[in-house]
């Protein structure tokens, strides 16, 4: 369960898009594929390996798809609960 959301965190390009949509909120590939310097299918890629770890959310509005931060996900990331998996005695 973890392994793939911490999988998809250590990547220095998903990093900078999830700095970029906290920085700026919901966007679609098309408009972050130039601040990424990215085509949009290799941005599509990272996005996706993002969303199926339930990092970010997606809604479609007509032909594009909005991408955003799922900030529940990233608070019960980088909670306390999670913390006790490597601290047993928290």
């Amino acid at each position: 369960m973890y392994e793939s959301k911490f999988k998809a965190l250590a990547d220095k390009k998903r990093l900078q898009i999830m700095n970029i949509l906290t920085q700026r909120g919901s966007m679609c590939v098309c408009d972050l594929a130039p601040l990424m310097d990215m085509t949009q299918s290799k941005l599509s890629y990272h996005l996706k390996i993002l969303w199926d770890a339930n990092i970010l959310t997606k809604e479609t509005r007509g032909t594009w798809s909005y991408y955003n931060i799922n900030t529940e996900e990233i608070n019960h990331l980088l909670s306390h609960e999670l913390c006790c998996i490597f601290k047993p005695s928290c």
